[in-house]
């Protein structure tokens, strides 16, 4: 499933592909700026959305077999709560 699949589904409860796209939207970009802010974002039962730091470290290019250095940096993260879990299996 895409975006644009998820929209339609929403949009069946909705009624209104529009006002389903908003909301989409609405919901992603305030999970995107909370995670920005340093924040965690918990949907209880589905999952919880989170920022993580990895530790700069050392790689090694595939094209040339050379070490290089990888940065520090953050990357979001996502834990699939108890609820997701049982359901998928």
């Amino acid at each position: 499933m895409n975006k644009t699949d998820l929209v339609n589904e929403v949009a069946k409860e909705l009624g209104k592909k529009k006002d389903a796209q908003t909301a989409v939207d609405c919901v992603l970009k305030t999970i995107t700026e909370t995670l920005k802010s340093g924040d965690s974002v918990s949907l209880i039962g589905f999952g919880t959305f989170k920022v993580v730091k990895r530790e700069a470290r050392k790689g090694r290019n595939p094209q040339t077999g050379e070490e290089m250095k990888i940065k520090a940096r953050k990357v979001p993260k996502f834990v699939a709560g108890k609820t997701l879990k049982d359901s998928v299996n």
